[in-house]
């Protein structure tokens, strides 16, 4: 019963992909993310007086500081991910912590071409930009049979596993610099696509089901799809970036690594604070 379903869902992403791309087929998708945060403060950070009260309060900044929104322009082949632009929220800050993200720009943008299947991810660190260029690697989702409707939209439900890193540091005022504690660890992705929207793209760097993908959960991140216009009046034009430096994605985790460590050093080597004062470093 299930293969007869994944037939049938793939027999009408076909018939209507045939039918759209005639057409000229394309649309707007507007996205809203959140992240779910439990950060937990060791025993240092409890004898500086971190209680479980500030722990709330700091997970509650940390998850507003991940609330965005971002628009999915999308043509048979191409898409465009961009965040909307508003006024940049200041660093958050409360008695003592200051937080900093890093890659946590508002000029991100990323482009995918799933004929060609390559993409390019426009992203600004510390005031410079970079050009990231490479594949589109073609993970294999799992199909399954359960569907749920996101607004007007019937979706069907299909996962994978992937392996993710987690990066978290403390930098108390110190002489010494610690390195950031990465961890590894596999989680279940859980996607829901619509084959009423025909076409392979989705939020982020999520793309290859017969159907626009609405929602993506990771156990930590989710991507939800607010709004849909397709075939909007004013055609909508969809252009790669080709500002920053071009580098691989290797190359561009090197920089990122590299420029977290500036940063810790840059912070622990101005002597800011008195000594109570704590920063913490989060990859975005």
């Amino acid at each position: 019963m299930k293969m007869y379903t994944k037939s049938i869902i793939a027999f009408v992403f076909m018939l209507l992909n045939a039918m759209l791309y005639a057409q000229d087929f394309q649309g707007v998708a507007t996205y809203k993310t959140s992240m779910k945060m439990d950060f937990k403060m060791d025993s240092v950070g409890q004898s500086q007086g971190i209680d479980k009260d500030m722990q709330e309060k700091l997970n509650a900044m940390l998850q507003k500081q991940f609330q965005k929104e971002y628009t999915l322009t999308f043509t048979p082949y191409e898409s465009l991910y961009k965040e909307e632009e508003k006024l940049a929220a200041p660093s958050p800050q409360s008695s003592g912590i200051n937080i900093m993200v890093m890659g946590n720009s508002q000029s991100t943008t990323l482009y995918k071409n799933s004929r060609e299947k390559r993409y390019a991810h426009e992203q600004e660190i510390m005031g410079k930009k970079f050009l990231v260029k490479d594949e589109l690697e073609n993970k294999e989702w799992k199909l399954e049979s359960e569907t749920k409707f996101i607004g007007q939209y019937t979706c069907y439900k299909a996962t994978r596993i992937i392996e993710i890193e987690k990066m978290s540091s403390m930098s108390f005022n110190s002489d010494e610099t610690k390195e950031p504690e990465v961890t590894k660890e596999k989680v279940t992705v859980t996607a829901w696509y619509t084959p009423e929207v025909p076409v392979n793209a989705g939020p982020d760097m999520y793309w290859g089901l017969p159907g626009l993908i609405l929602e993506v959960n990771d156990g930590t991140r989710t991507m939800v799809c607010s709004k849909i216009v397709l075939n909007p009046k004013n055609k909508v034009k969809i252009k790669e970036p080709t500002k920053g430096k071009e580098v691989n994605s290797a190359k561009f985790e090197e920089i990122m690594e590299k420029k977290s460590k500036e940063m810790m050093e840059r912070y622990n080597g101005n002597g800011r604070g008195d000594g109570n004062e704590i920063r913490i470093e989060i990859g975005g």
